[in-house]
């Protein structure tokens, strides 16, 4: 089952997305800028492999619902989102707001 809705982040509209795998939930939220997700997100194949793309993403570990994936520290980011000010450590609802703002 695939749920996706809109999400309030201080004032800002976001969209929320669950999909329900076995034995798993894969947790994202985007913004025109860029996206937080759980820890399926490869962080290093982005800024490898896909680094012309310039993605604005971030990663946390360990989170089991959106309501965790907004309040969880971000253990990993893409450069292109450390470019904006985005950074490991930062809460993913504070990343997002630097992503609605098109983190500059």
């Amino acid at each position: 089952m695939i749920m996706m809705k809109p999400i309030e982040v201080e004032g800002h509209q976001v969209i929320s997305i669950e999909v329900a795998l076995p034995k798993t939930t894969l947790l994202a939220i985007t913004t025109d800028h860029g996206y937080i997700m759980c820890g399926a997100l490869d962080i290093r194949l982005l800024n490898e492999k896909l680094n012309d793309r310039r993605i604005v993403a971030g990663r946390a570990t360990g989170v089991r619902t959106i309501e965790q994936l907004l309040d969880a520290p971000l253990d990993m980011v893409t450069t292109e989102a450390e470019l904006r000010g985005i950074r490991p450590g930062m809460k993913g609802a504070d990343a997002l707001l630097k992503m609605v703002s098109g983190g500059r």
